[in-house]
């Protein structure tokens, strides 16, 4: 059984709409424009390209990734990593063809199967509506959050809000870092 890890920018209400600027959202930009860059707070990102054997996106991520990922050196392990995207819409044709190889995954079971194959772990980025039916299916082991010290208020949050049975987090790896910032990696107890 594969791993399926989740992972996030996110403040510390919950939100992580827009944290690299993408147009239409009020604070857009807010990892860069209101906290101080330090490098070493974001060592897990470099650790996630290593160490993923599979990204997993919903229609929407996809859709703002796959225009600038494949160009940008910040991503370079992901160029030629088998992506999966989770959409009921999306077409073959709306698949950029410099980016590796891209399978449409048409629903839940169909990314539990995936997560029954032979392979390593497969990573979640993004992707707010997908989160929260792979958290509310149970398909989610860890989770990877850099926590920003900012409270954003509105916005698409991380955690679904279904009413459903307490889910158990281990926290498993941690940091604090001098602009405020502080890595959590939590395992789901299944």
């Amino acid at each position: 059984m594969r791993t399926l890890i989740s992972t996030a920018f996110i403040s510390l209400d919950g939100v992580v709409e827009a944290p690299g600027g993408e147009a239409g959202y009020r604070n857009a930009g807010w990892t860069f424009k209101d906290v101080e860059f330090l490098p070493e707070a974001f060592e897990i990102k470099g650790r996630e390209q290593q160490e993923a054997t599979a990204i997993l996106l919903g229609r929407v991520s996809y859709e703002a990734f796959s225009p600038v990922w494949p160009d940008m050196a910040e991503f370079a392990e992901y160029r030629t990593m088998p992506k999966y995207v989770v959409s009921t819409t999306l077409t073959e044709d709306g698949l950029v063809s410099n980016w590796g190889d891209t399978t449409i995954l048409r629903s839940l079971d169909e990314v539990a199967a995936l997560k029954g194959t032979e392979g390593g772990p497969i990573i979640v980025h993004g992707s707010a509506s997908l989160n929260h039916g792979l958290s509310d299916a149970g398909l989610i082991d860890r989770y990877h959050l850099l926590v920003f010290p900012l409270l954003l208020g509105a916005g698409k949050r991380l955690f679904s809000t279904t009413d459903k049975d307490t889910q158990k987090l281990t926290l498993v790896e941690h940091g604090v870092y001098a602009n405020g910032l502080q890595k959590n990696v939590f395992d789901v107890v299944h």
